[in-house]
């Protein structure tokens, strides 16, 4: 492929476009979709209607909620709010779309997004799970909106723990639309408060009283063995239609108010639907696939782990290596997590014993605080309602078992569909700097090939001369030899080969 002076924009989205077809994706919705989209808005939930029970949806739409996510975001999925309890506790409510109430078992829209699983974020293009009118319109949580929401609503004590827990529907609000960057400068001090904040009032004390309980849901995570992992993800920055660099996006203060309040929202979903006497879909990793090799890269640091895989000892080692090298510790996270394997979805019956997650030290973990963007959480959703209105459970055991196999696999190919664009991004930023040598940390080593990430450009290539002996977790210099960005292929040699 030609790419002097072509759009990169165009390029990427073509390929984007190749890849999404040849991973057995659905870029484009069928006609049978857009045409359910005509009846759809007409048919859109508002606070008169009386949608399945309207008795028993709760009204809290005086409450603040806000949302908090990417400045460019329009799927919001979550409102979140806090308040004071007796003896220090904290009640944390959080707002779930509920989109199953628009998107129905085995119509065309959910036939579509059954196939794809996700929405799938490339540098390109996003390929968005439902069509757009549904998932930043109809069921979004939009700013100064009525909504159609599932409530989790949590008791935190000043420990972190969950004191007790409730799951209802309600009429939920929007009072501001809140992005993580600018929110996370006020909460750390690096920045002023967003205008959005001060224009509702209390909403300033609100977002503090929802750190301080954030901070200890994860502080207690984190005493039971969570991983303290700060990864590097890089997405290109165009300038006019061409890419002018990678941009690293880091976790900060805000992303973790979201982050621990979802991870302790799946937690209580799992466990009401196994109250209820309904089957699940959890999100597990399971046993590390490579703790020797873990083991081998904490003694190379002068650190000794257990023999048998241990969450709370590579915690304790994670926070001592990000204390004594915090400038290193995205390549060290990344190693960790290549080596400690992938989650799944696995469908758990009420009295199931399915492993929790390993990296997050949870043991009830489903997936449901995102509908309009993961089919699981989609599927999670239609179990809940059905338990809440006293319906009978929407899918057996073995239909579960399917569809968890089939998410699973699918959000494997998605990722495989965005790191291809990713990578063709960076070949076609790094095509003017072939014979560039650069320093690198090994991310995977396996009979296919050696793979490395550059420490001073985001990007990850694949090692073709000088790979022997090289294994994940290792320092290597590198050449960049070639790119082929068709194929997102950057490939180098071991300096000195």
């Amino acid at each position: 492929m030609n790419t002097n002076n072509r759009n990169h924009r165009v390029i990427l989205k073509e390929i984007a476009h190749r890849a999404m077809l040849e991973r057995g994706f659905l870029p484009d919705f069928s006609d049978e979709a857009l045409a359910e989209l005509e009846s759809l808005n007409a048919g859109q939930a508002t606070s008169g209607d009386s949608a399945e029970g309207h008795n028993a949806i709760r009204d809290l739409r005086n409450l603040l909620w806000s949302s908090i996510d990417n400045d460019d975001s329009l799927d919001l999925d979550q409102l979140t709010f806090a308040e004071a309890a007796q003896s220090n506790q904290v009640k944390v409510f959080v707002a779930i779309a509920d989109v199953a109430y628009t998107v129905k078992d085995g119509s065309a829209i959910d036939q579509h997004a059954r196939n794809n699983t996700t929405s799938v974020y490339t540098a390109a293009e996003i390929f968005p799970m439902l069509p757009e009118m549904v998932s930043t319109d109809i069921t979004s949580l939009n700013f100064n909106q009525d909504r159609l929401s599932i409530v989790v609503e949590m008791l935190i004590n000043s420990g972190g723990e969950l004191a007790d827990s409730n799951v209802y529907p309600a009429w939920v609000h929007n009072h501001a639309k809140l992005a993580y960057n600018s929110v996370a400068a006020w909460l750390e001090k690096n920045g002023n408060i967003p205008a959005a904040i001060t224009e509702v009032q209390g909403l300033a004390e609100n977002l503090k009283l929802q750190d301080r309980a954030a901070q200890s849901l994860k502080n207690l995570r984190h005493v039971h063995g969570a991983l303290v992992l700060d990864t590097v993800e890089a997405r290109p920055v165009f300038d006019g239609d061409h890419i002018q660099s990678l941009d690293i996006d880091e976790k900060n203060r805000a992303k973790e108010i979201i982050e621990d309040f979802m991870i302790a929202a799946n937690g209580v979903t799992a466990r009401f639907l196994s109250t209820r006497n309904f089957p699940s879909i959890r999100r597990v990793v399971r046993t590390p696939k490579r703790w020797e090799r873990i083991v081998a890269i904490a003694a190379d640091l002068d650190y000794k782990l257990p023999q048998l895989p241990d969450s709370k000892a590579l915690e304790e080692f994670l926070v001592k290596q990000k204390a004594a090298d915090p400038l290193h510790f995205p390549d060290l996270s990344l190693a960790v997590i290549k080596l400690l394997g992938a989650g799944e979805y696995v469908a758990e019956l009420p009295d199931g014993n399915v492993p929790g997650h390993f990296g997050l030290a949870v043991k009830d973990y489903g997936h449901s605080t995102a509908p309009n963007r993961r089919y699981p959480d989609l599927l999670t959703q239609r179990l809940l309602k059905a338990a809440l209105h006293g319906k009978a459970v929407p899918y057996t055991i073995e239909e579960l078992n399917v569809l968890a196999a089939h998410c699973t696999a699918a959000e494997d190919a998605a990722n495989k569909v965005e790191r291809q664009v990713e990578k063709s991004a960076a070949a076609l930023m790094l095509e003017s700097r072939i014979g560039e040598k650069f320093d690198s940390i090994v991310t995977g080593a396996s009979e296919k090939g050696t793979w490395v990430r550059l420490l001073s450009v985001p990007v990850e290539g694949k090692v073709v001369h000088g790979f022997e002996g090289l294994d994940v977790g290792d320092r290597v210099r590198v050449q960049l030899i070639s790119v082929n960005v068709e194929k997102g292929f950057i490939d180098f040699r071991k300096k000195g080969e």
